[in-house]
């Protein structure tokens, strides 16, 4: 059924027939490392560069997906995945031998909702009986892409947000399970006109605001029917301006908002500034502990809201604004 201006709601909603995340061995040394389903101490994960690390990292979040939930490639109907490198070649060599139809999505950080969103839609729809839903981000890989290489040296600003090394997957099906996609809510561009590559929550909270806005508009519903709003990679930063954005439009959110991107590390034991960034960042937090609440039944309803900024350093270079985009997606205990 399709709601206002930007939302459906699924009459038959898809379930989550499988889950699982990967991720580095900063991210494994974080306040969840403990629900990870692996965590790889090589940051080359066996690979020559960066870039071959990240498919590395793609292909083990989808094998590991796939071989959680009992499934085989041959189960898989649809893949929707990307990853934050150009050309998504992270996902495209990462998982061009698994032989399954592929669309190859960029949202920045955003992209787990956006996959999420297509793969219920695809189920939901009649035209998949499986769909595969993944995104990956590499520290890096991304830092070499976006800002200088490593071995640059440059001092990280405060506002700055640290690229998360990991990523999930996530099955989503027909057959009855503990937790399902009940509606999403679609987000549009939206440019404040920022232009500092180093503060991504600051991008990033007004495309969070708005999405969020806009759900609650379509759906009518509150913040209060949400055990939490889960928002993908603002940081400490973009928390605050989120929550400042939003009590303008008239809602409190305060009291249920949780960001992945302060979640999974510790910012002063581990030394990450504003928090974490990265495709990785909400796929990995969504695929351990937010799925694990919900399907034990801690959580009964989730607004789950990854974040992206959408720049290239092309358009970085050039002195454009960094544009941000959101995806709601609606979860619920079942």
């Amino acid at each position: 059924m399709i709601l206002g201006k930007a939302s459906i709601k699924f009459d038959e909603s898809p379930y989550i027939q499988s889950y699982a995340s990967v991720v580095g061995k900063k991210e494994g040394e974080g306040p969840l490392g403990g629900k990870f389903d692996a965590v790889i101490e090589d940051p080359m994960f066996g690979g020559d560069s960066w870039e071959d690390a990240e498919s590395r990292l793609q292909a083990q979040i989808a094998h590991y997906t796939i071989r959680k939930g009992n499934f085989s490639t041959e189960n898989i109907r649809y893949i929707f995945a990307g990853d934050l490198l150009g050309q998504l070649i992270a996902t495209f060599f990462g998982l061009k031998d698994m032989n399954i139809p592929l669309f190859g999505l960029y949202g920045a950080c955003s992209t787990m909702g956006e996959s999420l969103s297509l793969g219920a839609m695809s189920v939901a729809g009649g035209f998949s009986e499986c769909s595969l839903c993944l995104t990956s981000s590499h520290f890096a890989s991304a830092e070499k892409n976006f800002r200088f290489p490593l071995g640059y040296g440059t001092q990280r600003k405060f506002s700055a947000t640290w690229t998360v090394t990991g990523g999930g997957g996530v099955i989503l099906g027909k057959k009855p399970s503990k937790a399902r996609i009940t509606g999403i809510t679609t987000g549009k561009i939206v440019d404040y006109g920022i232009k500092d590559k180093e503060n991504m929550g600051a991008c990033m909270a007004p495309a969070a605001a708005d999405t969020i806005y806009q759900h609650f508009s379509d759906f009518s519903s509150k913040p209060q029917d949400y055990d939490k709003i889960i928002t993908g990679d603002l940081g400490y930063i973009g928390q605050t301006i989120l929550i400042d954005l939003m009590e303008e439009k008239g809602y409190d959110i305060k009291s249920n908002h949780m960001d992945c991107g302060i979640e999974i590390f510790d910012k002063d034991e581990q030394d990450t500034h504003a928090g974490a960034s990265g495709c990785g960042c909400s796929a990995s937090v969504l695929c351990s502990y937010v799925l694990e609440q919900i399907t034990k039944g801690a959580w009964k309803k989730v607004l789950f809201v990854p974040t992206g900024a959408l720049f290239s350093p092309v358009s970085s270079n050039e002195g454009n604004s960094i544009p941000g985009i959101a995806h709601a997606v609606v979860i619920e205990h079942a």
